[in-house]
């Protein structure tokens, strides 16, 4: 399975369809067992489908809908993988001993990690407020990736621990109370802190002087020679009196911070004024997935989210420098991850491709010649080729090694039959000769739509010389329909003449209406549109196509997209001259 992918559909179906040790890290965020109508949070029908699924049993009903999914992410999973499983109280007791422990043993459990992801309310009347998330962490074996994490060090250790400062001079001083207080501190200066350098069990042959200094009781720590190359690195504090001890400077800024443990209260929601919320009730935290992705996986592994949701794992990922695979049963949760990406995305962003049940016609007519070659063959079956030239125009070979071509056009014509048929026997004779004797194609040809002259002469060529080439429309092997089509209407809004600071302000309503056979599912605006840096959309998710936005003088690009049912979506751009009156720019 390629990489850098969101697929729609059933994550059972699609988990089966990846080869097996591929994966180095799942994280997976499933539907809670707590049978609520608000975890239908997207509406549409994939997500109406999966709900009524998981709940028409019990307990068990959910264990085994989840197992058979995590079964197959076993199967997935690397040698040296990890799953990290996010679920609150109402099932976690069940889920780690009939699922995680079952399928990964208890050997391979590394953690229970409690994540505060709430404030406590004031209305709690018979029980604590439940406040947390457990999220399970297993590896496949005991050989397994982990990067230990750290968080910055509490006020209160900076304040009594790290308590001199070191100049340039070389002078060194401890801090003032009202600098611990304030915790602030000259700008020229180093804060560490003075570690003992005392062994805890007796080391007789660490037991020597240093520079006129006696030994601890129980002999230094380090080696002459450690103690020296220390010392050289002015990572040792000499007392004035010769009677004292020397200690070990630990400058703070050398320090990685505290090591994170398995309670995670420094992690907070995804609140209604954070950056990163794009209106997705659930939401995670990029703070709590980047964590996650660092500690189980290194640059360029492949992390796994089978139940992608609002994208926060794809979109950390993709920023970490991570290839990824997201799904999805919702088209929804997919273009909003989409959009995402697109917001984010950078010169130096990795490509990546969207799978939907239904794919947009102009949108695969139109787009890149070889990245559609690539993408069709793939989705043939077939392995593309990677070379743009010297291919005599082929673009792929099926699985049994047959040629394929690819035209990005309507209506092929017979020209096109003898180039190929021409080319496929000069690129592999033994090859061309074993298909016609076994009855088998010995090329595809793969386009929109083909004319009557290719057709009669692929006809020709079975009946007379026993040569099968098999024409086969982009439509047989992905579905292909028409995307939604899109209006904007803008409405200037009663200006506040009383505020002088918004003169030349315009104060607009804009209006969106889709149309689609497959309905309309939500609308994403960008306010400050820039062709050739993309869609980055400041509005995510809006059900009903109307937004407010005040323009300044000048001249503005506002686009709005529309995304339907199917995962199809459509683009228009508002062109915008505000100089005393609103313009409409053709």
């Amino acid at each position: 399975m390629p990489i850098n992918k969101l697929i729609l559909g059933d994550n059972l179906e699609i988990l089966k369809s990846i080869e097996a040790d591929t994966i180095d890290l799942i994280y997976l965020d499933p539907p809670f067992f707590s049978n609520r109508n608000y975890e239908v949070i997207w509406g549409d029908a994939g997500e109406i489908r999966s709900f009524q699924d998981r709940w028409s049993g019990g307990m068990d009903h959910y264990i085994g809908w989840l197992k058979e999914r995590v079964e197959e992410m076993h199967r997935i999973l690397k040698p040296t993988g990890s799953i990290f499983l996010h679920c609150d109280w109402h099932a976690q007791a069940y889920i780690q001993v009939e699922i995680l422990d079952k399928l990964f043993g208890t050997s391979n459990f590394h953690n229970k990690i409690t994540w505060k992801r709430a404030d406590t309310h004031n209305d709690a009347k018979k029980q604590l407020p439940n406040v947390t998330d457990d999220i399970f962490y297993y590896s496949k074996t005991d050989k397994f990736i982990f990067n230990t994490q750290y968080t910055a060090h509490d006020p209160q250790t900076l304040r009594d621990w790290y308590q001199y400062l070191e100049f340039p001079d070389g002078t060194v001083r401890k801090m003032t109370k009202e600098e611990k207080d304030s915790q602030i501190i000259p700008s020229d200066s180093r804060r560490f802190n003075a570690d003992n350098m005392a062994s805890p069990n007796p080391r007789p042959n660490l037991m020597y002087e240093y520079k006129g200094y006696g030994y601890p009781v129980k002999g230094w720590r380090y080696s002459l020679e450690t103690m020296q190359q220390l010392d050289a690195e002015h990572k040792l504090l000499f007392p004035e009196d010769k009677k004292g001890r020397i200690m070990r400077k630990r400058y703070l800024d050398e320090q990685k911070g505290v090591v994170v443990g398995d309670g995670w209260d420094d992690i907070s929601l995804v609140r209604a004024a954070s950056n990163e919320r794009i209106g997705y009730p659930t939401q995670k935290p990029e703070a709590l997935l980047e964590r996650i992705i660092k500690m189980a996986s290194n640059e360029g592994d492949t992390v796994l989210d089978p139940f992608m949701g609002g994208g926060t794992t794809i979109a950390v990922a993709e920023k970490l420098n991570r290839q990824w695979i997201g799904i999805d049963q919702s088209a929804m949760a997919v273009k909003v991850t989409e959009l995402r990406l697109q917001k984010q995305q950078d010169l130096f962003s990795a490509p990546y491709t969207v799978q939907l049940h239904k794919y947009d016609y102009d949108t695969l007519r139109y787009k890149d010649a070889f990245q559609f070659e690539s993408w069709i063959v793939q989705q043939f079956g077939g392995k593309a080729n990677t070379k743009q030239r010297g291919d005599m125009g082929l673009d792929g070979k099926a699985v049994d090694g047959a040629p394929i071509q690819v035209k990005r056009s309507d209506n092929i014509g017979r020209n096109v039959i003898d180039n190929f048929k021409s080319a496929v026997e000069r690129f592999d004779k033994n090859l061309f000769e074993t298909h016609i004797a076994a009855k088998q194609p010995i090329g595809y040809i793969i386009a929109f739509s083909f004319g009557k002259g290719a057709i009669e002469e692929v006809a020709r060529l079975k009946n007379k010389e026993d040569q099968i080439i098999r024409l086969v429309t982009v439509e047989e092997i992905v579905p292909i329909a028409v995307k939604p089509v899109i209006g904007v209407h803008i409405n200037e809004l009663e200006k506040d003449e009383s505020d002088q600071r918004s003169a030349g302000t315009r104060k607009i309503e804009f209006v969106a209406a889709g149309q689609s056979p497959a309905g309309i599912e939500f609308y994403s605006w960008d306010f400050t549109y820039d062709a050739e840096k993309g869609f980055k959309p400041e509005v995510f998710i809006d059900k009903e196509g109307k937004q407010i936005y005040s323009c300044r003088t000048g001249l503005h690009n506002i686009a709005v997209k529309v995304v339907d049912n199917d995962g199809l979506e459509n683009i228009e751009v508002i062109k915008l001259k505000i100089n005393g009156k609103i313009e409409q720019v053709k």
